[in-house]
């Protein structure tokens, strides 16, 4: 409510921008917003903010892979017209943030176009967090939920390196471009054999919770919720995209460990 008041005060005055200028940065930030892992709900209402400073009217439509914008000025005339395509989604809070914040600000005239056009290629070329701070973080988030599931420090520390040998290997494959499900059937493959392995040597005594939370750090949870989100608000093909995509993932993770139930022997 104070967000809708606020930008109603703000409206009283439209600035004149160049659709030409307009139309590329509000097909910018919806991509980058997509690609972040964004809700369509929220690619759509900051690009509408954004192009309500002006005289135009958007009209936006959001697709699974792709953001389309087209500018009418007052007398309905089509002024802008263009599809952005969104090549690979991931999750990324801090554009989803920076972004939101740089949308009022422009809305607010605190900067300008060509401040906000900067402030989003400042955004985009954020350095990712280095793997070895993500390696252990990761592994040491998976023991404690091993921990909570009941294990002993034994099996926390199969856990933790099995996290972290699992991780290491999906980065690698990212980083090697293979298939997305292929990535997370394979890591959580190598995660599950490290345990298995672990517990065929003699260490630990409950399989069934190392074996369990070894994988958590692939289960697609973001997707899921924002799938969820999505079909709440009407977006239904984005939102059973993402759905079926986190499945998919899902299955891979389920494959993985059933391999190895299999292969190992594991009871």
């Amino acid at each position: 409510m104070f967000a809708a008041s606020r930008f109603v005060m703000i409206m009283d005055t439209k600035r004149s921008i160049s659709p030409e200028a307009l139309g590329p940065l509000l097909l910018d930030i919806g991509a980058s917003l997509l690609q972040s892992g964004a809700s369509s709900k929220r690619v759509y209402i900051t690009m509408k903010r954004m192009a309500a400073v002006s005289s135009y009217e958007p009209h936006i439509a959001i697709g699974p892979h792709a953001v389309a914008l087209t500018l009418n000025d007052e007398g309905s005339k089509t002024v802008y017209s263009a599809t952005h395509d969104i090549p690979a989604i991931g999750v990324n809070f801090k554009i989803i943030s920076g972004i939101s914040r740089m949308s009022w600000d422009f809305v607010e005239t605190t900067i300008n176009l060509d401040q906000a056009r900067a402030e989003l290629e400042r955004l985009e070329q954020l350095p990712h967090y280095s793997r070895w701070l993500i390696l252990p973080l990761v592994a040491l988030a998976g023991s404690a939920f091993c921990f909570t599931f009941g294990g002993g420090w034994q099996e926390m520390m199969i856990t933790f390196g099995a996290t972290f040998f699992g991780l290491f290997l999906k980065q690698e494959l990212v980083r090697k471009k293979f298939n997305a499900y292929i990535v997370t059937f394979l890591s959580a493959f190598a995660a599950a054999v490290f345990t298995g392995l672990a517990f065929k040597m003699g260490f630990g005594q409950q399989v069934e919770h190392a074996l369990s939370t070894c994988v958590l750090f692939l289960v697609p949870g973001v997707p899921l919720i924002i799938s969820f989100t999505d079909l709440v608000d009407g977006y239904i093909i984005n939102g059973i995209h993402r759905g079926i995509n986190a499945l998919m993932h899902a299955m891979a993770i389920a494959f993985g460990l059933a391999l190895t139930l299999y292969l190992l022997n594991l009871h």
